[in-house]
């Protein structure tokens, strides 16, 4: 296997395009005024802007999202000294990680020196370029004396991060250990096995955190660090303690911690025994670390431990902090990166630990729930939450400093601008989660049997979007809830089938009876019906014990949402239920209709499906652009689908003319505002594209919402039914986490909706 991983990462470094990033233009360039714009003569303005105003280097240029990493390859990795071009790669990949982590360009900087002065002069002549100076792999001590001179000379972001990362994450790890052992960090012991720039970093900073200085012991190569050293140099000397242990197993006894950055092997598992309770190892020598994982949890079972390595848990990785502790910081424009804005990187990646943990991530990690517990102290680098965390925690930190030459005023416009740049923001998404939090509702989960859906119950609970009602065998649904370790516990859990609420069952079955008893239904197989939750969950939404419920997980949709419509009904003078998906694009939200209910609807209906989709995107404050879709433009083809169509537009037109919408449309033209305006300038729809698109067929449009979401890979919410009296919302089959989180979000909005038509007359769904 090492030899194949070998062999693949040489490949994956040689094979295409040599190395791992390059340059690529921001700015059209097609034509002879593009590059005349782009350079001569054109490139004269900006130049003499920033001539007479410095700062507008960061408008006109590159220089605000550009960070320089640079190294004499004095400590690349854990390979040693072995030159600038051999540590070429390293710099290429951290170019790498800065970009896909928080969208920020590098330029890879190998200094051919190992003279301090030429390599601090050269980093201050170059730095005019870039917004930021990542320090990599320079070693100890020189790297210190190297960045403190690059600091004093510079006013822009500068960070070793061989130092500095390393310390940010082990303290977020640290202050989450603690909190789990309920230990002070002003009294607990640490020993440091490793006396390098990320030692010494560390160190610095766990006391900045509350550490007693008094109470952390340090070893090198030539033992412990001690006030009867004469080889210690002044970096290390911070470090010197009074009494000298005579050797590691020595100082460990009684210690609360041990942080290796050193060699593996070199902790012996029996000395676990001889320390504190509930002990936090952090062994993190690379690839073999100082104790095996293994080795330590089988020997010790209150042990807390983080390595380097992806393959335990709590692995500890600078890039959880170094792009988005650069991203904060050149967002604000701050003139340096101070130990307040370290530690704010630190609590944050903290506290986003003890958040839930998005389904995107478990699944990244082949795990069912992470959770903060003593095997999640430290969030996982594919989370995607990492940048809208940590990265506005940094900046706010550069404010509060007085560091900040450009304050951030709209926050929450800020973190949805850190979410555009990876692509994991969706502006409609945090709109209704913001609604839905203003007014939780009681939600019933019909399906909660199934982890997903408790998990997603866990998520709404947490978030406060809604009231969860767990509906199922309540035995299994307990077991689950322990066994996942999900936060739960207080949720109300009703079994249809139990006789704790046969009463209730009863009386339903009776309502049940008076609404299909000239459909078939009997009040003893009405009974019967009422144990299955399908039919249980909209009753507890028709009675007003609840606001909503989700159900379709587990079961095809026309089993789903027959129930609820033969419960619920439709709203008063609606004569169709129709489905809405909501399809999130970088353009913006597109609302297909009707994908999931009416296989052929007639004319009549596609203007009921058209009204009730246009007032379904207007709650989320967005104006609707309506095409209805065929296989022909305005008439340029004969057939039924082309007449129905037609027809209903002409009704609309006529009834509802302030409403934009028009018909019929093939789908390309619906969306090409280009394309409408040359070919069709008369169609309401001339001033833009479409939104909102009407299927003529149900086959249609569930093909068309299938391959978006397939293909293209958009997400999805839906499908959310129009039309019913109260909020029932059918899943697909198989839905994720988020996608079930989603849903219940859009049921707390229908159910608000339904409570202020009820209180108020007035129309809202």
């Amino acid at each position: 296997m090492d030899t194949l991983f070998r062999k693949d990462a040489l490949s994956y470094h040689a094979e295409g395009r040599p190395g791992k990033i390059e340059v690529i233009p921001t700015k059209p360039y097609a034509t002879q005024r593009d590059l005349s714009l782009a350079y001569t003569p054109g490139v004269a303005d900006p130049c003499l802007k920033i001539k007479d105003n410095p700062d507008d280097v960061y408008k006109y240029t590159a220089k605000g999202n550009l960070v320089a990493v640079i190294s004499n390859g004095t400590a690349v990795l854990g390979l040693g000294d072995i030159g600038t071009e051999a540590g070429k790669p390293v710099m290429e990949g951290k170019g790498l990680l800065f970009k896909i982590f928080a969208d920020i360009d590098v330029f890879d900087i190998e200094i051919e020196t190992k003279d301090v002065d030429k390599l601090v002069e050269t980093i201050i002549q170059i730095a005019p370029t870039f917004g930021g100076i990542n320090l990599e792999d320079i070693k100890a001590p020189e790297c210190f004396e190297v960045e403190d001179r690059v600091k004093a000379a510079l006013k822009i972001p500068v960070m070793h991060d061989d130092q500095h990362g390393t310390a940010i994450i082990t303290s977020a790890g640290l202050l989450n250990a603690l909190e789990i052992t309920g230990k002070d960090i002003s009294k607990v012991k640490i020993v440091v096995n490793g006396a390098g720039a990320s030692a010494i970093s560390c160190s610095r900073l766990y006391i900045k955190l509350g550490v007693n200085p008094e109470n952390i012991v340090m070893f090198d190569s030539k033992g412990c660090l001690h006030k009867g050293r004469t080889d210690l140099n002044p970096v290390k000397a911070q470090f010197a303690n009074e009494k000298d242990y005579g050797s590691l197993e020595e100082a460990v006894k009684g210690a609360d911690m041990f942080l290796g950055l050193s060699v593996a092997g070199v902790f012996k598992k029996e000395w676990l025994h001889t320390m504190n309770v509930q002990p936090i190892i952090f062994a993190l020598a690379n690839p073999v670390p100082e104790i095996m994982y293994n080795d330590a949890i089988s020997t010790r079972e209150d042990i807390i431990m983080a390595t380097g390595r992806s393959d335990y848990p709590n692995q500890i990785n600078n890039v959880l902090g170094f792009p988005f502790i650069f991203r904060g910081a050149m967002d604000v424009m701050a003139t340096e990166i101070n130990d307040e804005m370290k530690l704010a990187a630190s609590r944050a990646l903290a506290s986003l630990a003890k958040m839930p943990v998005p389904d995107e991530v478990n699944m990244a990690y082949n795990t069912m729930n992470l959770h903060f517990s003593k095997d999640y102290i430290i969030p996982k680098p594919f989370d995607p939450r990492l940048i809208t965390h940590v990265a506005p925690a940094v900046a706010q930190a550069a404010m509060e400093t007085g560091v900040a030459r450009k304050p951030i005023t709209d926050w929450d416009n800020y973190k949805e601008e850190l979410g555009k740049r990876l692509g994991t923001t969706n502006p409609l998404v945090r709109q209704i989660k913001s609604r839905a939090k203003k007014n939780p509702k009681r939600v019933v989960f019909a399906d909660s049997e199934n982890f997903k859906m408790l998990k997603a119950a866990e998520i709404c609970l947490n978030e406060g979007i809604a009231i969860p009602i767990l509906l199922g065998n309540m035995q299994k649904i307990s077991s689950m809830i322990r066994e996942m370790e999900l936060e739960l516990d207080d949720v109300e859990i009703i079994d249809p089938k139990s006789d704790e609420v046969k009463a209730t069952r009863h009386r339903f079955a009776e309502i049940f009876f008076q609404k299909r008893q000239r459909r078939g239904v009997t009040l003893v197989s009405a009974k019967d019906i009422l144990t299955h939750r399908n039919y249980y969950a909209p009753m507890l939404v028709e009675t007003g014990y609840a606001d909503a419920m989700i159900s379709g997980l587990t079961r095809n949709y026309p089993d789903s949402i027959r129930p609820a419509l033969q419960v619920i009904g439709k709203k008063p003078g609606g004569n169709v239920v129709s489905g809405m998906y909501i399809i999130n694009t970088k353009q913006g939200p597109f609302f297909f209709a009707d994908c999931t209910v009416n296989k052929n609807p007639s004319t009549d209906q596609l203007v009921e499906i058209t009204l009730q989709t246009a007032f379904a995107v207007q709650q989320f404050n967005i104006v609707p652009r309506i095409a209805l879709l065929a296989y022909s433009n305005f008439g340029s083809n004969t057939g039924e689908v082309p007449m129905k169509v037609r027809d209903a537009v002409s009704i609309l037109h006529k009834e509802y003319p302030d409403l934009v919408v028009d018909g019929e449309l093939q789908a390309n033209v619906a969306l090409n505002a280009e394309l409408m305006k040359n070919e069709f300038p008369f169609s309401k729809l001339v001033d833009g594209p479409a939104n909102t698109l009407i299927f003529p067929f149900l086959s249609a449009g569930n093909i068309a919402y299938k391959l978006m979401q397939e293909m293209a890979r958009f997400e999805v919410i839906g499908p959310v039914l129009n039309g019913l009296d109260k909020s029932v919302h059918v899943l697909q089959l198989g839905s994720s986490v988020s996608e079930i989180v989603n849903m219940v979000t859009i049921a707390v909005l229908d159910a608000q909706c339904v409570e202020k038509r009820t209180k108020t007359g007035e129309k809202c769904r």
